[in-house]
């Protein structure tokens, strides 16, 4: 009882799962060319969310090694800025702050990658030390030059690895802004592909079931109705016939009883007297 119960509660989503149309050629020719074009693109899109998911779990790796090095970066810097005010004193902060001018040596430019049709936001660090001609070659000296007095290479050794730090933050933050993005792309592309692998195609799918059913039906309807119509017309023709075969021999039969009565007929009156005749 229970299975049956579930074959019918089957029957009944499968029945009521389909699009709401009229059962005729052109629109089956209409719905098979939807369904074909829906299974196309969940094809497509099963592939491109592979291809994102591969890129995504190469970014995660790419990330976990970045924000390691950071660490290290990070560590090592500090450690060189705590040595720099070590030997040059307190004041190697000011000094540092006089040789820095209003541009910046390392820019940020960005660009976009393009990976199965998702744009990926990316970041690069470059210097622009020898963009701004002279003023860019007087920075350098500048800083070249800054703890000329002592503890001039703790402060060079500190700002080689701030570079180096800020390099690293630059590529954690490309990857960090390229993995979330990855990350919505494939939850809106998963979505998609269920939504065609579960709602679109076994609807289009019941609705050609339902028009084929529905055109074979009348096609019965229409061979039953013209077998009734070629059945009553052989029925028609044989009765034509009969009365037909029945008409002829009631004529040949009426022909020959009326001669005979004609005959009978003369003789009896000729036997017959006739009073008021006189000859």
């Amino acid at each position: 009882k229970k299975k049956k119960k579930k074959k019918k509660k089957k029957k009944k989503m499968s029945t009521t799962n389909r699009l709401n149309v009229v059962p005729t050629v052109t629109v089956l020719a209409v719905v098979k060319n939807r369904l074909i074009g829906a299974q196309r693109g969940y094809k497509l899109l099963k592939k491109k969310a592979d291809a994102l998911s591969l890129r995504y779990r190469q970014i995660l790796k790419k990330i976990v090694r970045a924000k390691l090095s950071m660490g290290e970066n990070m560590k090592s810097a500090s450690f060189a800025w705590t040595e720099a005010k070590y030997v040059a004193g307190e004041g190697i902060k000011h000094t540092v702050l006089d040789s820095v001018e209003g541009k910046a040596e390392v820019r940020v430019k960005a660009y976009a990658d393009n990976v199965a049709g998702v744009k990926i936001p990316k970041f690069n660090a470059c210097g622009s030390g020898g963009s701004g001609g002279d003023g860019g070659t007087s920075t350098e000296s500048k800083s070249e030059l800054t703890g000329l007095g002592r503890g001039g290479k703790q402060v060079q050794k500190c700002k080689k690895a701030y570079k180096e730090a800020l390099q690293t933050l630059v590529e954690l933050a490309s990857l960090q802004t390229a993995f979330l993005t990855l990350d919505q792309a494939i939850k809106t592309t998963n979505r998609r592909v269920n939504a065609l692998e579960n709602v679109v195609t076994p609807r289009l799918e019941n609705t050609v079931s339902y028009i084929k059913g529905e055109l074979d039906e009348l096609e019965r309807e229409e061979f039953f109705r013209l077998k009734k119509v070629q059945a009553k017309k052989k029925k028609d023709a044989k009765e034509r016939d009969e009365q037909e075969d029945l008409a002829r021999e009631g004529v040949v039969r009426g022909e020959g009883g009326s001669g005979a009565g004609e005959i009978g007929n003369l003789i009896d009156f000729a036997n017959e007297k006739d009073e008021d005749l006189l000859f």
